[in-house]
């Protein structure tokens, strides 16, 4: 590792920090300016809205990395720029190969590093930060585990295996309690339907328990009223896109092995491990505003631009995958051609500023 490399990184790694510290800052700030709409009865109170957003952070984190890279970095090559540095650089023979090679390589421990955030520490921080919040405002006690998601109404204990994206419940059981913690009655339902405040569950097996026998009973149709709404359970799973890889992947198994539409998981799964790839990209990206002359103006027009590119790349992978969604593209196809395409047009104008 040469020493100009180290103090290129250097110099990019330091104002990437500050920027992200900045933009971090800020959206932290917006996030609880928005929370404190809900943060006034007596349990959610603004210090457990602070603890939300606290929370958060990793997921924050883990959206601004690139931005924050290219912003970071552009500031970087500017700085070099209007001190000639990059022009001594290039006079002393530095190659615009090395210095792609410099940027891939950089972006792809910065890449690493964010994967790794969004792997072991923002699913399980998402979570927590949703448990604080429903528990605080629902008095709803809930938790995901492998066998569905397991939630506490009162004295009564619910496991749902699954949610379908019209909000229906299937596999369904309800295990409620007396005041002593002794199980009295397990209701097993094959669907929940939500309708008008309430849910309606069919296929119901019913069993009550008292203290000497059990009576067993099956029923079509049960009227079942509850604190826990759609709206609580879908805020309460994590969004596919906020998964890590191992469980998007067998979660896309188990889909696919029940014959389940796994469009969805797919392309957050491909998204998730194409993700990495976006902090070359943004560095590409800036390298190509690095060629201009000492003193020459329009710098922060240059810098607008870039950030307005960046955003841009964000802005088409999210579409894309939105609208490979509705049209049932390939996964692997849709997460990879806007990487493919953002990136060459990083290369070819490095290339162009090189040659021309």
């Amino acid at each position: 590792m040469s020493i100009l490399f180290r103090y290129v990184s250097r110099e990019i790694l330091g104002a990437s920090l500050l920027a992200l510290l900045a933009l971090l800052g800020l959206f932290s700030f917006f996030d609880f300016i928005s929370e404190l709409g809900d943060a006034h009865t007596a349990t959610y109170t603004p210090w457990l809205a602070l603890a939300y957003v606290a929370l958060n952070t990793p997921v924050r984190l883990y959206e601004l990395v690139p931005v924050a890279l290219l912003i970071g970095s552009l500031f970087a090559w500017n700085r070099l720029a209007l001190g000639s540095e990059f022009s001594v650089m290039r006079t002393a023979g530095l190659s615009m190969y090395r210095l792609l090679l410099w940027m891939v390589a950089l972006g792809t421990v910065v890449g690493a590093l964010t994967l790794t955030l969004g792997e072991y520490v923002m699913p399980y921080a998402e979570r927590a930060a949703k448990q604080l919040k429903a528990r605080a405002t629902t008095g709803v006690v809930a938790r995901e585990f492998r066998t569905g998601l397991w939630a506490r109404d009162g004295n009564t204990f619910i496991n749902v295996r699954e949610m379908r994206p019209d909000a229906s419940l299937h596999g369904l059981s309800l295990y409620v309690f007396d005041d002593t913690f002794h199980l009295r009655a397990l209701h097993q339902a094959e669907e929940a339907l939500w309708d008008q405040g309430r849910w309606t569950l069919h296929g119901v097996t019913e069993t009550r328990i008292a203290d000497d026998h059990t009576v067993t009973a099956h029923l079509p149709e049960v009227v079942w009223k509850s604190a826990v709404t759609p709206d609580l359970l879908a805020v309460l799973m994590v969004s596919p896109e906020r998964m890590s890889i191992a469980t998007l992947r067998a979660y896309v198994q188990h889909l696919e092995e029940n014959h389940q539409e796994a469009g969805r998981y797919e392309i957050a799964l491909w998204n998730k491990m194409i993700y990495p790839a976006a902090g070359p990209i943004m560095l590409l990206l800036a390298l190509a505003f690095a060629y201009r002359p000492p003193r020459s103006g329009g710098a922060g027009g240059r810098l607008l631009l870039g950030v307005l590119l960046g955003l841009g790349f964000h802005l088409i992978n999210r579409l894309v995958a939105q609208v490979a969604t509705l049209l049932t593209w390939s996964a692997p196809l849709a997460a990879i051609v806007p990487v493919l395409l953002i990136g060459g047009a990083a290369y070819l104008a490095v290339w162009w500023q090189e040659n021309r």
